[in-house]
């Protein structure tokens, strides 16, 4: 044990000095600095969870004039006497929202109605959630809209005429007998200036001698394009594809195998989507897997399986990167296929702050199978495109999910819902005895203290210190007007001030004094109505774009 664990801290150490090396690049928003080496070459993935060097070795001073600023880390905090709890969401009461009730979605092997990635997104445009996702067992790609994101539509487009279909997988049919189509991610690109290219799809298309990745373009994401450009170099079949709007990098997640680890992803970027794809694969670094600390089947016959990392979708919400990572648990193929059972996959969550290193603090599963006669998520479940929409004071996620199927591990697909408070990944909680936090040094140039809490039978105050420690008079603790509600936006005042514009652009430190309650989330806005300028996933109503400008009317739409 003692060399296991000699072992893995030398590994780990080794990691991290790559990633601290040369550090004189790119200096991002919140303060942390690319080293010029980028991304860090990792040599080999191993299953040790993967170090985050801004963490150990945070920026003297944090700006935190982007977003909405979380407490899934430590990056903020210098002290509290806080706790902190992780928090999931909850499946909605009337799941499946989409199933395949349609001759279309039942041609193929087996009936599907789910998003294999594919994506999930707002259109401020039109007003109208849109979800495209698999139709058939690989047969087509279709768009369903909604209103309210529960109830969903699936209207004719007229690309194949009665359908909602918008794109045909049919009729072609690789000799050696592959599927044409596989994952697939489709990203609403609100910073592209052609509107012709306001959506996009990259789909994980195949030949006889390989899988390749397929850039298509819409204005509207129904009427698509041929290909763009086709990858040249082999990649793997459940490949993805995400939009850091950050550093303004599309990320290519390759899906590929490596010894050791087996299911695990590599890392591409590109500032555009057109030549990135065209050069896909071309200096990819190995990226991660899943690693000791990812949960096992919790079957006994299958409980020795090393999990894998199936799939990774990203998003930028708020202030950082969330993602969901699709952890494979067993059992293999051969056994679904004999037994008649689904594959185990189960998504968990992770925060980057970075875009490459991945802080995975809580391994339980975040959205999960239900092994029950009859749920619609027996199994294999998987997150989608965008990962999750702002909808007023709540967060929707999208999930495939696979009832028990008599034919094999991927058929009988369908699509659920799970819903959670915004900003409501991890907390920081206090009892009935007071506790604090105190950040660390931080610079703003907004105005206004917003909080996201939950305190209605309590209070939370909050006071602002100096580079050294020292209270900054008048906004001192007992000049705070005291917050008592459940809110996820919410003003925090002091009795003789109108705002915070006196100490813009200067290094100071929140302390925030918490009874009886749980603290989200905090952001200093430029304006009254508690925008944050943070992105906010794949949309929602009240949005005009991917950023939040509107603050509380976004609670309104």
């Amino acid at each position: 044990m003692k060399t296991k664990k000699c072992n893995t801290v030398v590994a780990a150490a080794a990691w991290l000095a790559v990633s601290l090396s040369a550090w004189a690049g790119e200096v991002l928003y919140n303060g942390i600095e690319l080293p010029d080496d980028w991304p860090p070459r990792i040599k080999k993935l191993t299953r040790d969870p993967m170090p985050v060097p801004y963490l150990e070795n945070p920026p003297e001073v944090i700006p935190i004039d982007v977003g909405r600023q979380l407490f899934v880390d430590d990056f903020l905090i210098e002290r509290t006497t806080l706790q902190r709890s992780y928090h999931s969401p909850r499946y909605h009461s009337n799941n499946p929202v989409l199933a395949p009730d349609k001759p279309w979605e039942r041609e193929g092997a087996a009936p599907a109605a789910a998003p294999f990635s594919d994506g999930v997104f707002y259109d401020p445009e039109d007003r109208l959630f849109k979800m495209w996702y698999v139709g058939g067992y690989i047969a087509s790609t279709c768009l369903a809209i909604s209103r309210d994101g529960i109830q969903w539509e699936k209207p004719s487009f007229g690309v194949r005429p009665g359908t909602n279909e918008v794109l045909s997988h049919r009729g072609v049919k690789p000799a050696s007998g592959g599927r044409h189509r596989d994952s697939s991610t489709v990203w609403l690109d609100h910073e592209d200036p052609d509107p012709r290219r306001r959506y996009k799809m990259f789909v994980t298309t195949t030949d006889p001698q390989q899988w390749s990745l397929a850039l298509r373009c819409s204005s509207d994401g129904i009427h698509w394009s041929e290909p763009l450009t086709v990858s040249a170099t082999r990649i793997g079949d459940r490949t993805t594809v995400h939009y850091n709007p950050f550093r303004k990098k599309w990320v290519f997640g390759l899906r590929t195998g490596q010894p050791g680890v087996g299911r695990s992803r590599a890392y591409f970027e590109h500032s555009d989507a057109i030549a990135g794809t065209r050069q896909l694969a071309k200096d990819a670094v190995p990226w991660m897997c899943a690693d000791r600390l990812d949960p096992h089947h919790p079957k006994a016959q299958y409980s020795r399986i090393e999990p894998q990392l199936y799939n990774h979708d990203a998003v930028a919400y708020e202030s950082l990167m969330l993602g969901l990572f699709c952890i494979w648990q067993g059992p293999p193929n051969s056994d679904c296929a004999k037994f008649k059972i689904q594959k185990r996959n189960e998504v968990l969550v992770g925060f980057s702050r970075d875009g490459f290193h991945w802080h995975r603090p809580d391994r339980r599963r975040f959205l999960t199978a239900n092994e029950t006669e009859g749920a619609w998520n027996w199994g294999n479940v998987q997150s989608v495109g965008g990962c999750c929409l702002v909808v007023g004071d709540k967060l929707y996620f999208y999930v495939s999910g696979r009832a028990l199927s008599d034919r094999f591990w991927d058929g009988n697909c369908n699509t659920g819902l799970a819903t959670m408070r915004r900003d409501g990944f991890a907390s920081m909680d206090a009892s009935s005895d007071s506790g604090t936090l105190t950040t660390r040094v931080v610079t703003f140039k907004g105005k206004y203290l917003f909080v996201n809490v939950d305190a209605p039978k309590g209070e939370l105050h909050a006071e602002l210190l100096d580079r050294d420690g020292k209270v900054i008079s008048p906004f001192t603790l007992n000049n705070c007007n005291p917050v008592s509600d459940d809110k996820t936006l919410v003003a925090v005042t002091w009795k003789t001030l109108e705002d915070l514009s006196v100490l813009s652009g200067k290094p100071v430190r929140f302390r925030f004094h918490l009874k009886s309650g749980k603290l989200y989330s905090f952001w200093v806005s430029p304006d009254r109505s508690g925008a944050s300028y943070g992105y906010v996933a794949a949309g929602g109503p009240g949005f005009t774009g991917p950023v939040d400008t509107v603050g509380a009317k976004g609670y309104t739409e």
